[in-house]
């Protein structure tokens, strides 16, 4: 079955960098569009960003220019490098495929404070 599992999160001062990882089993990874979605308390969840085999990466307009989502299709692994984070960015981030249909992941929490 489609499994997602999010790593390396955690407490992190506002400017510093995460790297948080997802690796995918059970579906044919390199043909699937990986994404990112985030939730903090209260909120409901919203896309982070996007990326699929050969097309340009998606980002919300509130993490362009500081978070990069890449992927090894080796490894059947999607990224999210996460760099100048903000107190805002705190939340449960979870790794999402729609393919071969809506998956999520059990989410990783990112939390951002001085």
């Amino acid at each position: 079955q489609v499994q997602l599992v999010e790593s390396g999160g955690g407490l992190v001062q506002p400017g510093a960098s995460l790297r948080l990882s997802c690796a995918a089993s059970g579906f044919t990874f390199s043909k699937a569009a990986m994404k990112w979605y985030r939730q903090a308390p209260e909120k409901e969840r919203e896309f982070v960003a996007e990326i699929a085999s050969g097309a340009s990466p998606k980002y919300a307009d509130s993490v362009k220019g500081r978070f990069t989502i890449s992927r090894d299709n080796a490894k059947n692994t999607v990224y999210l490098q996460m760099n100048n984070l903000k107190t805002t960015d705190s939340a449960i981030y979870y790794c999402v495929t729609d393919y071969p249909f809506w998956s999520w992941g059990q989410g990783t929490q990112v939390t951002i404070s001085s």
